[in-house]
């Protein structure tokens, strides 16, 4: 008898699932699911990490800490793409996982995701007050140093957690609970604001780079890679490449590994494929397009960046509006400080919109209890009691821990979800090969290995700690699965129906 823990989940009976009362709305379009994935992906990246990124990891070669994070997006999006043209249902890579690797990998996965989702919301949301009190202060409104700021604070140089003297980030919290209020009420409302405020940030950004060419220096160039080219490390001890006193790396791929949370977005396109109104065609356009549009500014934002300001002079927290303020431009500084704080809230709006999605997944097959987080809103259509608990924990991170914590956990646990999406095309293209792929990931298995390759070479250059908080988090899932999912999900019970 097959182990049941590596049990699959039969392709007819998540399609099935989807059907009836309880399945949402397709009211997702091309445009709509292109403007999510630019929504998701546009925003803290460029507006708040450059400066951590260039700042601490890799100088002004931040262009190619992009374009390497980039190339590994690509290859893990066009196995994403695949999928989800085939499996047009929520869960992303959750459902996959069940499909192809069976129940436990399945879990390991959608835990993952929520780990992914929950903290990328609270990291977006740091952003969010940090640009929106910048703009306050320009225009002479401060808010209480003890209401705007974390309690601690992480400083990568020492690995120390000095006290702030503040009590919490008030500002994330307040917009975390504005976006929890917008999502339960609607995805077709939800994606109608998101759209609004991706045609505003793409002004802005597009304002960034035309703006700030004029102000290039040439010579904050150079050194062009004061850290080095390499920072590839293994489990946190660096390999090859320079390193902080306390061994984290430094350098190009040290810079790619961080910023490869710019790029998380994209996937959540596929969370939404049970909303889209033809998954199998729109998925895979709304997923590369998006990546290809941000790649491209994200690229180009940086070069200008790193052009205008000394890299070790650029603002971690307000990176672009404080190198327009250097250059004694305070109007452009409050127009790029509406154009973030837009931008960064349809970051926000996106992530915090697909993990409940997750968690719908994984209670429908009884994983989780169904009675809450499978419970469809009846007038919204929406699964409104997980989207009130993520943003009461979203609140609650981005309140109490600093960006640098939730940006670096954030990433190890995207890395890893996409290693499995990529494996799981290749067991796919093995074990169905009959199935319909209305999308073909090209040059197979070349792609789906090269996205496994590269993205755990980005794993591996992130610091250990980073290692050791996903061990702890995947180990809290463990519990979780062998206490309650393990003897509840939809397979365990046809198992025993079977053996009656």
């Amino acid at each position: 008898m097959a182990n049941p823990l590596f049990e699959r989940k039969p392709l007819a009976l998540l399609l099935d699932e989807v059907k009836g009362e309880n399945r949402l709305r397709r009211v997702l379009g091309p445009v709509t699911l292109t403007s999510l994935g630019v929504g998701a992906i546009i925003g803290t990246g460029i507006f708040v990490l450059t400066g951590v990124a260039a700042h601490d990891k890799t100088g002004p070669a931040l262009a190619l800490s992009f374009a390497l994070a980039g190339v590994a997006c690509i290859f893990a999006a066009l196995c994403y793409a695949e999928f989800a043209s085939m499996v047009p249902v929520a869960g992303s890579a959750y459902t996959y996982a069940y499909a192809t690797l069976g129940e436990l990998l399945a879990w390991i996965i959608g835990w993952d995701l929520v780990l992914e989702y929950t903290v990328a919301s609270s990291a977006v949301a740091h952003g969010w007050s940090a640009y929106f009190q910048d703009l306050l202060g320009s225009v002479g409104v401060h808010i209480p140093f003890v209401l705007g700021n974390t309690p601690f604070d992480y400083h990568p140089q020492d690995g120390s957690f000095p006290a702030t003297g503040a009590w919490m980030d008030l500002v994330s919290i307040g917009i975390t609970i504005v976006i929890t209020a917008i999502l339960v009420k609607g995805i077709k409302e939800s994606a109608s604001i998101n759209t609004a405020m991706v045609v505003v940030k793409l002004a802005v950004v597009l304002f960034v780079i035309v703006a700030g060419v004029a102000f290039i220096d040439p010579g904050n160039w150079t050194p062009f890679a004061p850290y080095g080219y390499a920072g590839f490390s293994l489990f946190g001890h660096t390999v090859f490449g320079q390193s902080t006193p306390d061994g984290a790396p430094l350098g190009v791929l040290a810079g790619a590994a961080i910023m490869f949370f710019a790029y998380i977005g994209f996937d959540s396109i596929s969370t939404h494929a049970e909303e889209a109104r033809q998954p199998q065609r729109n998925i895979p356009i709304g997923i590369i397009a998006s990546l290809v549009i941000c790649t491209v500014l994200y690229i180009a934002v940086s070069v200008v960046l790193t052009g205008m300001v000394p890299y070790d002079q650029i603002d971690i927290n307000a990176p672009v509006a404080d190198a327009f303020r250097q250059k004694g431009l305070p109007w452009a500084r409050r127009l790029i400080d509406v154009g973030a704080i837009t931008g960064i809230t349809s970051v926000m709006l996106v992530m915090m919109l697909s993990q409940p999605r997750i968690l719908l997944a994984m209670s429908r097959d009884g994983l989780l209890p169904k009675g809450f987080f499978a419970a469809i809103h009846d007038k919204f259509r929406t699964p409104w009691k997980s989207t009130i608990l993520t943003g009461v924990f979203v609140a609650l991170l981005s309140g109490f821990i600093p960006l640098r914590v939730l940006a670096e956990l954030t990433n190890i646990g995207t890395l890893f979800a996409f290693v499995i999406v990529c494996a799981a095309v290749l067991v796919m293209r093995v074990k169905h090969p009959e199935a319909e792929r209305p999308f073909r990931a090209p040059l197979v298995p070349l792609v789906p290995i090269l996205g496994i390759l590269f993205c755990l070479a980005l794993m591996l250059s992130l610091p250990t700690e980073n290692w050791v908080r996903l061990g702890v988090w995947l180990a809290v899932g463990f519990l979780i699965y062998f206490g309650y999912g393990r003897r509840h999900s939809v397979l365990a019970e046809l198992r025993k129906s079977r053996q009656r």
